[in-house]
């Protein structure tokens, strides 16, 4: 059964260079599990293949533990414009976790 993760949470964002990347952070309690969920199944860098829903888009991506412990779910530009989502905004968030493994 695939695990399933609902939420909001305000974006956030992330100067790295000269691009400005956007985030949002899964909730801790659900970021333990998550990492409980996928060991030894996760990719590079530590990321965990999802398929995430915000409104009406629908897309996979990963996400990637942060420092604070939790993971950081990255939003890019054509999500953001699609959805009206801007620095500050919390979004209602569904990841479904994409794990490979018996």
């Amino acid at each position: 059964m695939p695990a399933r993760y609902e939420f909001s949470a305000p974006v956030w964002q992330w100067q790295a260079r000269h691009d400005a990347w956007f985030f949002v952070s899964v909730p801790e309690d659900m970021s333990d599990e998550i990492e409980a969920r996928s060991e030894g199944l996760r990719a590079g860098f530590n990321s965990v293949p999802v398929q995430v829903t915000i409104g009406r888009t629908i897309w996979r991506t990963s996400i990637f533990p942060g420092g604070d412990g939790r993971y950081s779910l990255p939003l890019k530009k054509s999500i953001r414009v699609a959805e009206g989502i801007e620095r500050d905004s919390v979004v209602d968030v569904a990841i479904e976790l994409r794990l490979a493994g018996p």
